[in-house]
């Protein structure tokens, strides 16, 4: 399955590797990796693959789910989606409170003591994941833990998901990607150092040279 994903994302493009010209982040973080999922969204044999991993994921690992939320904006249609396949009842997060309205963070029905899983599409240091997490669980739900796409497999997220309790299981991973990705030629095969070299501390920009 990590693998198949990885061979999707690299297919439609939803994931770039560019080890020779990185990629500059938001934090001002040189990448070599640039990661778009809301691609998967616009290819059916993709999609069918990702929704069909997210549902077995739920199904698999938290088997008591009781409601989806996916995370706005990215994973509110693959939380839609699954949850159809799952038979569930879904909703989102909001990145804050609607300022007019109800002013809801939370859209969709959610009762106090539902357990929940949420969907979401990429995982980098899992700071705006466990945002989430945290608004249902101040809502009063139980969230049983995360449904993702895509992983970089961050020591930092790892260790902030660990931190606030979260548990998480993705579909792939940046470890996958980079094996597929120089079997297929993506990447050079001397180019999968670099890219894991970047994972382990991305403020490292020895990975460059």
């Amino acid at each position: 399955m990590e693998k198949q994903i990885a061979k999707d994302l690299l297919s439609i493009q939803a994931v770039f590797l560019r080890p020779e010209e990185p990629f500059t982040w938001a934090s001002g973080i040189k990448s070599p990796i640039y990661c778009d999922n809301r691609l998967t969204l616009t290819s059916v044999e993709v999609r069918n693959h990702v929704e069909a991993g997210l549902a077995e994921i739920v199904r698999t690992k938290f088997p008591e789910a009781e409601v989806l939320m996916g995370t706005s904006t990215a994973g509110i249609a693959h939380a839609a989606i699954t949850a159809t396949i799952l038979n569930l009842p879904m909703g989102y997060v909001r990145s804050g409170a609607k300022d007019h309205g109800r002013g809801n963070q939370i859209e969709g029905r959610l009762e106090k003591g539902q357990k929940v899983v949420v969907i979401e599409d990429l995982i980098s240091t899992g700071g705006s994941c466990i945002e989430v997490v945290n608004v249902l669980r101040e809502a009063g739900a139980e969230v049983l833990g995360v449904a993702s796409i895509f992983t970089y497999g961050m020591k930092k997220g790892l260790d902030r998901m660990a931190e606030a309790n979260v548990i998480n299981y993705s579909l792939s991973n940046l470890d996958s990607l980079v094996e597929v990705a120089a079997e297929e030629g993506y990447i050079k095969p001397e180019d999968k150092e670099r890219l894991i070299k970047f994972r382990n501390n991305p403020s490292d920009e020895s990975w460059m040279k």
